[in-house]
């Protein structure tokens, strides 16, 4: 079998055989060397010009083009995953974060931010503490909706498109992790104290990772998609209490 290396060797040598066949021929019918350099040096001299169209210009516009395809499908997955478990995981967290109060006043206006205050936005985010503390009573419900969803996630987690987003993986990875060590405990009764505290660091962990995905997301949103974003903003995770009906 011809490895690919090979291949590509056999290729390169048949392409010179032929070009020096054509010449060849094209001597033996017209026998004028002269009229063959010319044409020759010609082509030579403009190889480094169809070089620049080619591979600098023509291929940065297809790769422009592929990218934004990718970039559409990217966050059509992403869509999905805070649709069927990222908003409810979030609201979740955000329920039982130490900072609730402090988060909701960052998120208030988000109904009103343009482009600008969403990038601002993004790096304030960054900054904020992320600390979840929860109970045994509250570790139940939590596994109930990520064994619930495991499945989703597995999926995700083979797509290759999310290559392209290590971020998004990042988050993908720490909420599996997340669900596996619930998946693994069982009903999460009779808990010491000291275990929850590990799976309370693991949630802020994954908290922490969602919460700029998310924010990226909805700026991508506004761009696109106005009327996702729409949704999106009255469905934001970090209110007092959700209400998805347009009053004003």
């Amino acid at each position: 079998m011809i490895s690919n290396r090979n291949w590509l060797i056999l290729f390169a040598l048949s392409l010179c055989c032929t070009s020096f066949l054509l010449f060849l021929l094209h001597y033996e019918v017209f026998h004028d060397v002269h009229h063959i350099l010319i044409y020759t040096i010609h082509d030579l001299a403009f190889l480094p010009i169809e070089v620049l169209l080619v591979t600098l210009i023509l291929h940065q516009m297809l790769e422009h083009r592929a990218m934004k395809n990718k970039l559409n499908k990217l966050n059509m997955v992403i869509g999905v995953f805070f649709s069927e478990i990222g908003t409810p995981l979030l609201r979740f967290f955000s329920e039982h974060d130490k900072n609730h109060t402090e988060k909701i006043t960052f998120f208030s206006s988000m109904k009103t931010w343009d482009i600008p205050q969403y990038q601002k936005k993004q790096k304030e985010v960054l900054t904020l503490p992320c600390s979840v503390t929860i109970t045994l009573h509250d570790l139940i419900p939590l596994r109930n909706l990520l064994v619930m969803k495991e499945d989703l996630l597995v999926r995700m987690l083979e797509n290759p498109v999310l290559l392209e987003h290590e971020s998004f993986t990042d988050v993908l990875q720490a909420v599996f992790h997340l669900t596996e060590e619930l998946k693994h405990r069982g009903e999460c009764t009779n808990l010491p104290d000291s275990d929850i505290g590990h799976v309370s660091g693991d949630i802020s962990r994954a908290y922490s990772m969602m919460i700029p995905v998310w924010l990226s997301y909805l700026t991508y949103l506004k761009i696109h998609y106005p009327y996702l974003h729409s949704l999106a903003v009255r469905t934001n995770p970090f209110t007092e209490t959700e209400d998805v009906i347009i009053r004003e």
